[in-house]
Parts: C-alpha cells; structure tokens; sequence
C-alpha cells in the first residue's frame, strides 16, 4: 500500500511537471471556464489546450461538464489549490 502511494503521487507530480498545465491550473482556480476562455487567456492553441485538459481529467485533477456546445472545466478537489500555492510560497522563499 504506501509503495503504490509513493507511485500515485509520483505520477500526479510528472503531471504538474508542465508550465502549461500549472498555468491552467492558476486560471482555473477561481471557477470553471472553458476551452476556449483558456485559449484566450493562455495564448496557447486549442490542440494544446486539449490535450493538456484531457491529461489532467484523465488523472482525475479536473472535471468537466458540457453545456450546449460548450465544454467547462474546473478543479476536482480544492486542496490541490492549496497544494499549488504552497509551492510557489516555497519557490519563492527559496529566491
């Protein structure tokens, strides 16, 4: 059991290991948006806004939900805020 811990957050690590992602991950920490408001608000590509969403609902980091032609995504447990957050508290002591 606590080996197969250390290897679930192992992978959950390699997924917050992406620039990119973590930066979602900020702009969704306020609520749900959609692909296309993270398009904007990254400048990154749909392809790339995609594929980085599909990888982190497939780790059950976000989730989503459809509304008409519109896919909104959000932030599945609220403490991975408070994960990314003392991160950067540490990064930036660490300055």
């Amino acid at each position: 059991m606590k080996r197969e811990l250390y290897l679930m957050h192992a992978e959950i690590c390699k997924t917050f290991s992406n620039a990119t992602r973590l930066e979602i991950l900020n702009l969704l920490r306020n609520g749900e948006l959609t692909v296309s408001d993270l398009v904007k608000k990254t400048g990154a590509s749909q392809v790339n806004v995609s594929q980085h969403l599909s990888i982190m609902k497939g780790k059950g980091i976000l989730i989503s939900r459809r509304e008409g032609a519109n896919i909104y995504y959000r932030i599945a447990n609220p403490k991975i805020v408070k994960a990314f957050d003392i991160i950067r508290e540490v990064l930036n002591e660490m300055k």
